[in-house]
């Protein structure tokens, strides 16, 4: 059989398939060039940038705060310092289902889910991936229940940082201020450096000196999983602590004034008249400026906001106070550099003047008799003082006021200060556009009327009469040093300025102050210290009876009582204390109230830096026998006489006080005096009444 060959005869493809064909080829090519070209924008041209976004998925940037400066007293005692607290943070891009793990939060810390809600959608300006604080300070139980629901909480962590901790409580706490979360004003203030949520001084020292004791962040590079937990730390560069201050204040005695005032409102501030240092601020009611470390809930803030006590005002600057007859200081000042009395200058006094159509009482009914300045200023005789200051006129006694620093700023590192009222022909036409009447005078004479000024400017003027005319820039800071104890500063006493006041003078006015305190006549004897020489003068200073201040606060049943001062300085031959107290509303004479807190102060400055032979602060008080000096001594029992009578002039002579200077004042020591003034940091106001001229 013969063989047959077999061919394959191509079959022709069909245009319309050769046509698919072709176009699913370059289909195919189209999309793998397009692929290649997206790869290469990826990885060449976008490559960075795609690398650092994965990066930040997995590496994080954390900031580290910095832990606040240390703060000591003058004797190295820690007054305000730090320890570790645990805050609850959040970061909402780790977060899918924001809301479900605020909702957890809340649950697990037991506190509104409303409440965390506010603190995550609070108006700041953060970084992405950074963090908010949700809670701070999170106590044991809160960081467990966390802890072991960390797969509940994606986002959420527990980080460990430093909180501000006062060891002392309220303890000199209007001097050592507060901290506080940093908020939007404080950046657009200029609070450089800072980022939301962190802490910065809000008010007095924390707030003055925070350039110094603020620290520099550190930072970790830190790696984390899917849900933002922390893995490990792959770099860190160490925060830097901000600087130690330590301080002039002196923390015991700090303490036994603060005992001493009790608690009175009012307010204590003691200096070393050699240079300014402040050795006491004490300003009451006082608060606890932990609650402010920890972060101060609503309702905490309004409790304090709304007190009619005003517990977060600090008394010592920027309560303004009418100073009564502690002002008769400045008046004899002045008096006796014009000339206008001498030693031996003499007046009666039998209970008052007539002055115009009206009659201008002394404390004491009685009336003192024949009197010099002397027994003036001991026994508060404020007839002597009305005759003075009409001789020396309002501007004179305006001009050896603000010489002795009252008017003026003291200059000390603290916010709001407030400088007083020293009142002069100018200022009222300045003030309220009328001329200024001469029976006004006789109510600036004894520091009533228009006249106020703060405890801290009170001390100034004792210390300036204490170290022979020399004002100093108050200051309570004493060095500040580095983290490693290298020292950056060291504060030297500043001088304001010089009184110029002649040596007569000053031996004249200090030894009235001695004897106001070491005769048994002295309106202040009750602020003996055995052993110790002490000089001072006591005040009464009427309130302006109103129920309410300017802004509508009832300030209760007692804002109408009078306030109680005493001003002192000692030992009287080597001042290195002065002091300025002041108890308000007391309803007492200063002698009564004022001088035996400045005696316990006294006592315990003394009898701890001179050895514990002194007795106690209430034997000294009690017991204290007069120290023989070479003075007058006037008859004690027409003092006591006019200080037991005290409470009556209130009602005696004609009718209800109105306002100055149309009434006659009936303020000093020994009782009710002067014409009202107005109360705390109220300014004066325009007598309602034309005066005598």
């Amino acid at each position: 059989m013969a063989s047959r060959d077999f061919h394959v005869v191509p079959r022709e493809v069909p245009p319309e398939l050769q046509a698919r064909l072709v176009a699913g080829a370059v289909a195919v090519l189209v999309g793998f060039a397009l692929l290649a070209a997206r790869l290469w924008l990826l990885q060449v041209v976008h490559g960075p940038e795609m690398r650092s976004l994965s990066e930040n998925n997995r590496i994080r940037l954390v900031r580290v705060p910095a832990a606040r400066g240390v703060v000591y007293d003058r004797h190295g005692e820690i007054l305000i310092d730090n320890r570790p607290a645990f805050d609850v943070v959040f970061v909402p891009e780790d977060a899918h289902d924001r809301r479900r793990v605020l909702r957890n939060v809340a649950a697990y810390l037991e506190e509104s889910e409303s409440a965390v809600h506010q603190m995550l959608h609070a108006p700041t300006k953060r970084p992405p991936y950074e963090g908010i604080v949700l809670r701070r300070d999170l106590d044991w139980r809160g960081v467990v229940a966390l802890e072991t629901h960390q797969l509940e909480l994606p986002g959420v962590s527990v980080q460990v940082g430093p909180r501000r901790y006062y060891p002392f409580g309220p303890l000199a706490s209007h001097l050592l201020g507060y901290v506080g979360e940093v908020s939007e004003a404080d950046l657009r203030d200029g609070a450089s450096g800072y980022r939301s949520g962190d802490l910065v001084g809000k008010a007095s020292l924390e707030k003055s000196w925070d350039g110094d004791l603020r620290g520099i962040p550190g930072g970790q590079q830190v790696e984390v999983d899917a849900l933002g937990r922390r893995m490990r730390v792959l770099q860190e560069v160490p925060d830097v602590p901000g600087s130690t201050l330590t301080l002039t204040l002196d923390r015991d005695l700090q303490e036994a004034a603060e005992r001493a005032l009790g608690d009175a409102a009012g307010a204590i501030v003691a200096l070393d008249p050699r240079n300014g240092e402040i050795l006491v601020m004490v300003s009451h009611p006082a608060f606890d400026p932990n609650v402010f470390a920890r972060g101060i809930r609503p309702d905490e803030w309004r409790a304090l906001v709304q007190d009619r006590q005003r517990p977060l005002n600090n008394r010592a600057v920027q309560g303004q106070f009418p100073p009564g007859s502690t002002f008769k200081i400045a008046v004899a000042t002045g008096a006796l550099e014009e000339g206008a009395v001498t030693a031996a200058t003499g007046f009666s006094c039998s209970g008052g003047i007539q002055f115009g159509s009206h009659f201008f009482r002394c404390w004491k009914k009685g009336g003192h008799g024949g009197v010099s300045l002397h027994r003036a200023i001991v026994e508060s005789c404020d007839v002597f003082f009305y005759q003075a200051g009409q001789r020396l006129g309002v501007d004179g006694i305006a001009e050896y006021a603000r010489r002795l620093g009252l008017g003026l700023p003291t200059g000390i590192r603290l916010e709001h200060e407030k400088t007083g009222t020293i009142p002069d022909t100018q200022w009222k036409r300045r003030r309220f556009h009328q001329p200024w009447f001469a029976g006004e005078t006789l109510s600036v004479a004894i520091g009533q009327g228009y006249v106020t000024a703060t405890p801290l400017q009170m001390a100034q003027m004792t210390a300036v009469i204490a170290n022979g005319g020399t004002r100093y820039r108050p200051h309570y800071v004493k060095r500040i040093e580095a983290p490693d104890g290298t020292l950056r500063d060291e504060v030297q006493p500043e001088v304001l300025g010089e009184a110029h006041l002649k040596k007569s003078t000053l031996e004249q006015v200090r030894a009235g102050m001695r004897d106001v305190v070491m005769t048994e006549s002295g309106t202040g004897k009750k602020a003996r210290v055995p052993g110790i020489e002490v000089a001072g003068k006591t005040g009464t200073a009427q309130a302006v009876k109103l129920g309410e201040d300017r802004t509508g606060t009832n300030r209760g049943p007692n804002a109408a009582r009078d306030h109680a001062w005493f001003i002192a300085f000692a030992p009287y031959e080597a001042p290195e204390i002065a002091i300025a107290c002041i108890v308000e509303h007391a309803g007492e004479h200063g002698g009564t109230v004022a001088a035996p807190m400045v005696q316990q102060i006294l006592a315990h400055y003394f009898g701890r830096n001179q050895g514990p032979s002194l007795p106690t602060a209430q034997e000294a008080s009690l017991d204290a026998k007069p120290m023989a000096m070479p003075a007058a001594k006037p008859r004690a029992s027409e003092a006591e006489a006019g200080l037991a009578q005290a409470s009556e002039l209130v009602q005696a002579g004609a009718g209800r006080r109105p306002e100055p200077p149309a009434a006659s004042p009936r303020a000093s020591d020994g009782g009710s005096g002067g014409i009202g003034a107005a109360q705390g940091a109220a300014e004066p106001r325009p007598s309602s009444a034309r005066a005598p001229r």
